[in-house]
């Protein structure tokens, strides 16, 4: 074995498991035609060398981090022209990582934790991006005329110290631009609608590429409005991006009928069972968030030869009637009136007591796009009629009975649904995994170092 200090390059295919889904055997053809005509003969003019290749993915090393930069960043503005006459759900687009870090070499293969951290900077970066590490950036800096963002220190899986990470904005300001607005309008979601066996309809929506995610609706959900708002956005494409991403809106909410007689939890339990069966699912993992974390539990637990990975943010088992103080049952007393008063109206006290309690750390815009969606998801009884549902929730008793993988996240400083509610769910599901997420908001914005903790925490267990 031989120690050595090494630029490592580690990259992988973004979406690879639906491509191969797709087209097995075009997926293969065109990844070894890129590698053919393309990505060797660019590791070799920057000095590298292929350590192993992966299936989808690649480990490469350099003895210059400015030629491992500089050949991520080549491979990626190549693999934009190269992708341009082809159709966005057959593109093959890479994640690159770079970092300056020690390798053992051994049989000519690389092994520690610099290779580690490459391949969780990897994990950082946007599809068709780069992203490098703090030394990596040292070395890189003043020698590369390249622009960056700085992501600050991130905690990433099986590294003892949070690596601090920088993205490159690999095509410049106006062709990264251009590239962002071609992901988006190639992301249509189709919404259809399906009716509950009350005769309620409820609203669902089908978007992106590749095996089935489904997220069960939370309030404060509308189908059309949450794929341009701020808040939403940034998660919904981010999940559309590796999966077909079907969603719906909750009963007496968004696009669904809101004059529905029963908004009960048992209700809303089969409304989901009524969204999947539209859609024609076998299996599929499930994402939960907010309230949205109980009716998924509940669902899991009646059918559990269907779920295949559960994933909660932000839930409870027990709702705030049974689990809170008693000043809090009078401050979410206090809200309800509030919102029997004044929901769907201008007023602006009411408006920011409600977006300072969920998303405390929002910039102006997603502030003002979540006052927005108070006066457009639904009317003021209907909201009063959530809240009171919410407060009653109790799956408690489900917890042990979930056979379905679990990953739990949850803010530590979410105010609305305390961090130690997170905490008892992942306790009390057998073998379910915990994240806990740097944040105050009950929702991870963009901007947040969270979120793509968030995201790779989620990539990471629904391909597990």
């Amino acid at each position: 074995m031989e120690r050595r200090l090494a630029a490592i390059f580690a990259a992988d295919v973004v979406g690879y498991s639906r491509l191969m889904e797709h087209d097995e055997a075009g997926t293969l053809a065109a990844l070894k035609a890129h590698r053919k005509q393309f990505i060797d003969p660019k590791v070799t003019e920057h000095h590298g060398r292929i350590v192993k290749l992966m299936g989808d993915g690649a480990l490469m090393e350099f003895a210059s981090v400015v030629d491992a930069v500089a050949c991520a960043v080549d491979i990626q503005r190549g693999m934009e022209q190269r992708n341009v006459s082809v159709p966005q759900d057959r593109r093959i687009a890479f994640r690159i990582g770079v970092h300056l870090g020690d390798v053992i070499a051994e049989d000519g293969d690389i092994y520690g934790d610099g290779v580690n951290i490459a391949a969780r900077l990897e994990g950082l970066a946007e599809p068709g991006g780069v992203c490098i590490s703090q030394q990596a950036f040292d070395q890189v800096e003043s020698k590369l005329e390249l622009s960056y963002h700085d992501l600050g220190s991130r905690e990433v899986k099986n590294i003892a110290k949070p690596v601090h990470a920088y993205r490159i904005n690999v095509l410049g300001g106006a062709g990264q631009a251009a590239m962002s607005a071609g992901t988006r309008s190639s992301l249509q979601q189709e919404i259809r609608f399906c009716t509950a066996p009350d005769g309620v309809g409820i609203a669902y929506a089908t978007v992106g590429q590749g095996p089935p995610l489904v997220k069960t609706a939370n309030w404060m959900n509308h189908l059309e409005y949450d794929w341009e708002s701020p808040v939403w956005r940034h998660l919904l494409r981010e999940l559309a991006g590796d999966h077909l991403l079907i969603r719906y809106d909750e009963r007496g909410n968004g696009l669904s009928d809101w004059d529905a007689g029963d908004i009960s939890f048992e209700a809303m339990v089969r409304d989901l069972e009524t969204v999947v069966d539209a859609v024609g699912l076998e299996r599929f993992p499930l994402l939960g968030i907010s309230q949205g974390c109980a009716v998924s539990i509940a669902y899991a637990v009646r059918h559990p030869e269907r779920v295949t990975r559960l994933v909660l943010h932000g839930g409870y088992a027990t709702g705030w009637q049974i689990r809170g103080s008693e000043s809090e049952r009078v401050r979410r007393g206090a809200m309800m009136t509030l919102a029997r008063e004044g929901w769907g109206q201008d007023n602006p006290a009411f408006r920011q007591m409600f977006t300072s309690l969920y998303l405390p750390d929002a910039t102006p815009e997603q502030a003002d796009a979540w006052n927005e969606m108070q006066r457009l998801t639904t009317s003021a009884e209907n909201a009063v009629k959530l809240m009171s549902v919410f407060g009653e929730i109790d799956v408690h008793p489900l917890l042990p009975r979930v056979e379905a993988p679990t990953l739990v996240l949850h803010s530590r400083g979410d105010l609305p649904v305390p961090f130690e509610a997170g905490r008892e769910l992942a306790a009390s599901i057998p073998g379910a995994s915990f994240v806990p997420l740097d944040s105050r908001n009950h929702l991870i914005l963009e901007q947040e170092p969270a979120f793509e903790k968030f995201v790779e925490a989620v990539r990471n267990f629904i391909q597990s």
